[in-house]
């Protein structure tokens, strides 16, 4: 539900767990396309969220790791 970003069916901030896997398996074989449907998200929502309540909105590196870090990368992680 924009704009709060906090899901419909459990209320907790979007993307919730259910909405990760709902993604994930969206995207399953384009993870490029959900790293930049993602990155979009991140952007409306900081917007949006900051425009609501500036001072109280979350810090960019929590709308990235809530937003974009969980998300599958397309290089495999360096051993």
């Amino acid at each position: 539900m924009r704009p709060l970003w906090i899901c419909k069916r459990c209320a907790n901030p979007w993307p919730c767990a259910q909405a990760r896997l709902a993604l994930l398996a969206t995207y399953a074989h384009d993870h490029i396309s959900l790293s930049v449907y993602l990155c979009g998200q991140l952007y409306d929502a900081a917007k949006e969220l900051h425009r609501l309540n500036p001072h109280e909105a979350p810090s960019p590196q929590a709308l990235y790791a809530r937003f974009v870090g969980w998300a599958p990368s397309r290089l495999p992680p360096p051993p």
